[in-house]
């Protein structure tokens, strides 16, 4: 049997839930959450009706209340974990084999949510017109030697704003206030686009940084269309004054309805798995949450890195008055 994934669970949920089956709502793309699915089910049988929801998950959720049929989410981003465990649409979950594989700075500490992969926020530097050295830190970002060469999605993006979130918990309102109009006095053009776009900015000569996750450098580098802009440039993992890289996760966590949650825990403690991890890595570009489970060859080729070791529960509460600060400077205006 191989896993389903859907848009939508349609028929083969119209008449309630099936035995021995497991309904994911998703935000994550079909393509990097399937051979996760298809080898949990080859291992257990038990089937996985996977619907890819990437806007209004929240919503959907409260509308079907204790009826949904949905028993994980899985998603990207700690700001979006947060949001549905915020919503009392999620419940604990006591397991000492999560608790054994998942580090305590990636798991909830009351056991909503946890994290399956982390990832980097990083810079892309173009190869022919940065010099190694060039930049360290997030806060040269700022500096005015960077004037007119900065690409960058918008910054009322996710990822963006747990960035900034972070800045303010190491910096303070002010200084990440400054911080952000000097980013954008040194921005080539107006935030747009994703992160990919932003690379193929630098390789068309529009800027000659941008802020990325890592694992769009691999997705860039296996598409035919896009790995020359991947070959133009190379990444840079910029540290905090007196911190690491910027960190975040793609998670898990169990719905408060969870009508199958006996198979919901097995896939969860699948997901935690050495073998679940390494696929999950592979597909992904994404660093393993477990220790121990080796990253692939392409992303190893990196290089290594700090880590930053902010309470991700932290950055997830700053992130309302990190939206605040990006707004008030009106940063992609």
């Amino acid at each position: 049997m191989k896993a389903r994934l859907l848009l939508g669970f349609g028929a083969a949920l119209a008449a309630g839930p099936v035995l021995a089956d497991v309904n994911v709502y998703s935000h994550r793309q079909p393509e990097l959450v399937q051979p996760l699915l298809d080898a949990f089910t080859e291992e257990t049988g038990i089937r996985v009706n996977a619907a890819y929801i990437p806007q209004g998950m929240v919503e959907r959720l409260q509308a079907e209340g204790r009826r949904s049929p949905a028993d994980l989410i899985m998603t990207v981003d700690i700001a979006r974990l947060a949001q549905v465990v915020d919503a009392g649409l999620t419940q604990a979950v006591d397991d000492p084999v999560l608790a054994d594989a998942i580090p305590q700075s990636f798991r909830d500490p009351d056991n909503q949510w946890f994290g399956l992969t982390t990832r980097a926020r990083i810079v892309y530097a173009s190869k022919d017109r940065v010099a190694d050295g060039a930049l360290g830190s997030y806060e040269e970002l700022a500096d005015p030697k960077w004037k007119g060469r900065i690409c960058t999605r918008p910054f009322t993006s996710d990822y963006n704003v747990a960035l900034t979130a972070a800045y303010m918990i190491h910096h303070g309102e002010a200084e990440t206030k400054e911080w952000l109009n000097g980013v954008k006095a040194n921005l080539a053009k107006k935030p747009e686009g994703n992160d990919r776009s932003q690379v193929k900015s630098i390789w068309a000569g529009e800027c000659d940084i941008s802020l990325g996750n890592t694992y769009y450098m691999g997705q860039m580098v296996n598409d035919p269309e896009q790995k020359e802009w991947a070959d133009s440039v190379r990444i840079i993992f910029p540290e905090f004054e007196g911190g690491g890289t910027h960190m975040n996760i793609s998670g898990v966590s169990m719905t408060k309805a969870a009508p199958n949650r006996d198979e919901a825990l097995k896939l969860m403690e699948f997901l935690v798995s050495d073998e679940a991890q390494h696929i999950y890595a592979e597909t992904n570009h994404e660093f393993p949450v477990k220790d121990g489970v080796e990253r692939s060859e392409l992303v190893q080729s990196w290089g290594d890195f700090t880590p930053d070791r902010l309470d991700l529960i932290e950055i997830a509460k700053q992130r309302p008055a990190a939206l605040r600060l990006i707004e008030e400077v009106n940063f992609d205006g």
